[in-house]
């Protein structure tokens, strides 16, 4: 097989295709290392790039964990089954109704949920609230001796204080989301996936540019062995020197677009964070 004909053949082909598909013979080419002259990037835009993909990273990992914030139940123990009777009063409504209770059948109501009720909150001291509320209670109903049984006295008491502590978690979740998670996100998903969107422009650009120079140096692809045309063998028509500055400009102008918005990306996650700590 003659692979200097089919080089050509390939080549002259890859002249008449669309900008895509130039980019991706240049891209496959790359590939394969055969490139001879690949336009490099400034150094500068270079450590924009890792700035940014480190912020990237950061921004990721962190809301890949702290995402849990969101779900309420995230430290309700798997292992418990509570019914919607359990669920349907808070621990302060209940303890309140028990206070009233005259009695035993009155003391039952006030567990039972209404129902319309708005089943409480599942988290760990919730459910350790409820537990000790629905315990002090066995104890209370089984109680003979004269006055109160101290352990469900305490259980009570105990089971008020865990609610609060499990209203506070809510609470701090409820903060961290609007405060923190919101901004790391709209950040994320704005400017960090701006600056992305640029640089793939500026990818796309350079490796258009490089598939002009390769076109009208007559090196688009080279198969193995193929005879491949020097740049020196010719001077460059006006109408390639043309087109290879059209590209440039496209390249010089994407590099400067993607500049601006990468140095906008940690100015803004600074910004957002600084917010978050004093609102």
């Amino acid at each position: 097989m003659d692979f200097s004909k089919l080089g050509k053949n390939i080549s002259d082909f890859g002249a008449q295709i669309t900008p895509f598909a130039s980019r991706t013979f240049q891209y496959t080419k790359e590939q394969f290392g055969q490139v001879e002259d690949k336009t490099q990037l400034p150094a500068d835009y270079i450590d924009l790039e890792k700035k940014v993909d480190a912020l990237k990273q950061a921004h990721q990992k962190m809301l890949n964990v702290t995402s849990q914030y969101s779900n309420e139940a995230y430290d309700y123990p798997p292992n418990v089954k509570e019914t919607f009777q359990d669920l349907g009063r808070t621990v302060s409504e209940k303890v309140s109704l028990l206070s009233s209770a005259t009695s035993t059948a009155e003391a039952q109501a006030a567990l039972v949920a209404p129902p319309s009720a708005k089943p409480q909150p599942k988290t760990f001291s919730h459910a350790i609230a409820r537990a000790s509320l629905a315990s002090s209670q066995v104890l209370h109903q089984n109680h003979t001796g004269a006055g109160e049984d101290p352990l469900a006295t305490a259980l009570e008491k105990y089971a008020l204080s865990m609610e609060r502590v499990g209203e506070a978690r809510i609470a701090q979740d409820s903060q961290i989301q609007s405060r923190f998670l919101a901004g790391w996100n709209t950040t994320l998903n704005t400017n960090i996936m701006f600056a992305s969107r640029a640089r793939k422009n500026v990818e796309k650009s350079r490796l258009s540019l490089d598939a002009v120079k390769a076109h009208v140096k007559g090196t688009t692809f080279k198969m193995p062995n193929a005879g491949a045309g020097s740049a020196d063998d010719h001077e460059l028509s006006a109408e390639a020197q043309e087109e290879i500055e059209k590209a440039e400009d496209e390249f010089v102008t994407q590099t400067e677009e993607a500049v601006g918005v990468m140095k906008n990306v940690s100015p803004s996650v600074s910004l957002i964070f600084a917010r978050s700590l004093t609102t």
